[in-house]
Formats: C-alpha cells, sequence, structure tokens
C-alpha cells in the first residue's frame, strides 16, 4: 500500500469558488491514525512528496526482490516529521531539506548514525506545456509582469522545503517582495505542480524532477545554483523503527541500483 499524505493548503484560495484550482486545493487531509493502521508488520517509509514516483518505482523493485512491500507514506517534510513526533509509526525518514531532519534529529525522533545525505535535486520554474516562453531567472527578472492576473503555485514557503527554497531564491534574485502577495501556497510540492498542470497557475516552483514526472508542464526557468541553499534529501531510520524491517531498506535505497533509478527520475548525487 501507498499512503499519500496530501493536505489542503490553508491560503490564498481561488478568486472564484468552485473553480479547478479550488478543488486541487481542496485536496482532504488523511488522518494519520487512518494511514497507520494495520500496517505494523511492513516497513513504513515517511518520504518527501517529491520522491513519489522515483520510490514507487524502487518500491515495487524491492518488493519483488525480496517479497516485503513497504508501506510508503508522502507528503511535505514538515508534515512527515511532525506526524513521527507525535507517534506515527515511521520505520525510515526522507527529507526533502535538511531542516525537517535537523527538527526530527533535534526532537530524538532518529538514529543519529544512520543519517546520510541521499540525493539532491534542482529547482525550476514551471508552466502549463501548451505555453511558450521561458524566463531567465536572473536578479531583478519580471515575474511578476508574467503572472499577469495569474497566481504563482509553490509549497507554502512558512514550511514546505520546496517553497522555502522557493522563496530564498526569489529573495536572493529580488522578486520576492513583488510576487509574495500572489503565491497560491500548497501544502507539498506535488499539489503545486498540480495547480500548474491543470491550468489553474501560470507559473510554479517545483523541483525538476516533479517538472520530469508530469508532462502537462514545461519547464520555464531553472533558478541559479546559488540563488538558495543546496537541495539535499537527508534519510535516516527513526529511533522507534523496527530495524529488522527498516534497515534492509534503507541500505537498499543507498544501492548502485537504487541510485541508478533516482538519476533516472532526475535526482543528483548530494
Amino acid at each position: 500500500m501507498n499512503a499519500v499524505v496530501i493536505a489542503s493548503p490553508k491560503s490564498r484560495t481561488p478568486r472564484k469558488s468552485g473553480t479547478i484550482l479550488h478543488r486541487a486545493l481542496g485536496v482532504a487531509a488523511v488522518g494519520a491514525s487512518l494511514l497507520f493502521a494495520g500496517h505494523a508488520a511492513a516497513q513504513q517509509v515517511f518520504a518527501a512528496a517529491s520522491m513519489k514516483d522515483a520510490l514507487d518505482d524502487l518500491s515495487a523493485a524491492y518488493t519483488k526482490e525480496t517479497g516485503k512491500k513497504p508501506v510508503l507514506v508522502y507528503g511535505a517534510s514538515s508534515t512527515l516529521a511532525r506526524q513521527i513526533e507525535k507517534g506515527a509509526p515511521a520505520d525510515v525518514f526522507i527529507s526533502a531539506d535538511q531542516d525537517w531532519m535537523d527538527y526530527a534529529q533535534k526532537h530524538d525522533l532518529i538514529d543519529t548514525g544512520t543519517r546520510r545525505n541521499l540525493l539532491g535535486n534542482e529547482l525550476v520554474l514551471i508552466a502549463p506545456a501548451t505555453t511558450t516562453g521561458d524566463i531567465d531567472l536572473k536578479s531583478g527578472a519580471d515575474l511578476d509582469a508574467k503572472l499577469g492576473d495569474g497566481r504563482l503555485a509553490m509549497g507554502d514557503p512558512a514550511h514546505v522545503p520546496a517553497g522555502l527554497y522557493g522563496k530564498a531564491a526569489l529573495e536572493k534574485l529580488g522578486i520576492w517582495a513583488k510576487v509574495q502577495g500572489r503565491v497560491a501556497a500548497a501544502d507539498n510540492v506535488r499539489n503545486a505542480l498540480l495547480l500548474v498542470a491543470r491550468g489553474e497557475a501560470p507559473y510554479g516552483i517545483v523541483y525538476k524532477t516533479d517538472a520530469n514526472a508530469e508532462k502537462r508542464v514545461r519547464i520555464a526557468g531553472t533558478f541559479p545554483a546559488d540563488s538558495h541553499a543546496p537541495i539535499v534529501y537527508p534519510v535516516a531510520v527513526t529511533k522507534q523503527a523496527n530495524r529488522a524491517d527498516a534497515d534492509p531498506f534503507y541500505k537498499f535505497l543507498q544501492t548502485p541500483t537504487a541510485q541508478a533509478t533516482f538519476r533516472r527520475f532526475g535526482f543528483s548525487r548530494p
């Protein structure tokens, strides 16, 4: 079973109720107790939403090789870390940034000896695939003018890693002050991707791997690497983990075979 945690963004609803944007932002959050019930015997992997396609593929390969099927729970790293803190039975945690793994470590939720930097990624600006024209993401870029009457879809810059990276990049380029009031803040990066894919937002900020996974969007610009902190996905085994189940999958993620799969989906070495 692959459980997906997709919480409803809390701010900046659309101007017209009942639009596709409203429905996209309104995907109901699923209670942790329902997601985790009945799966205590399987290794449970809490992973950033941007990893879904690659991890689904790897999970199938791992199941074929071992006969064991991991339970994959996806969501914003912030949401997952807080769920683990509240007792959700995670065995392995993969964050989309160092900050939320730091949070898990500070709250004694992970075995610090297992913390590793697993993957890297890039931050891109996306637009619907039916559009044309790129934006040179440099200092003073005219993103606000390009938005017109539309909104900029991105992970909530208050806590979602992709949103935090995005805000930092826009600040570095001198764009944030012009667009911050027009942000459609999503509770995870895949919800931001969905808004652009459905044509409800003219632009969005996601990871390169998200853009690669969605045919309805195109990359309209790539943020300079020095405009934000390096995008690194750390992994760790949790303190509460069933190590007999957790350790084999944790090690599998670091094998050359798994790393080749991650590269195929657009991830890089950190």
